[in-house]
């Protein structure tokens, strides 16, 4: 089953900027809390046809320390066990809408 977005309006839209500081738009799937700490799921928004099409991207959320800053900050998670973790925790609460391939 094919889903098509064309047209329709994605609300759920973050816009992240990569390591050149070129603008990259994800769609939020979920937010999962894991020993306190707080991680985002974020699945890009790319062509299809691209060779990591489908793959969700896991980071961790970093108050920033001014505290009358909006704005927090997504980190990349270096600990392999962490991202298996949430990972498990997101396929479990969305087994029945996506189809996950290990």
């Amino acid at each position: 089953m094919e889903e098509n977005f064309e047209g329709e309006e994605l609300d759920n839209i973050v816009i992240l900027n990569d390591e050149e500081g070129n603008e990259v738009p994800f769609e939020f799937l979920d937010l999962i809390e894991l020993d306190g700490e707080e991680y985002v799921v974020l699945l890009p928004v790319e062509e299809e046809e691209a060779e990591d099409a489908g793959e969700v991207v896991i980071l961790k959320v970093e108050d920033t320390d001014d505290e009358n800053a909006e704005e927090e900050s997504y980190v990349s998670i270096e600990d392999e066990e962490i991202l298996n973790k949430v990972f498990e925790i997101f396929k479990e609460k969305f087994k029945d809408d996506f189809d996950f391939v290990d």
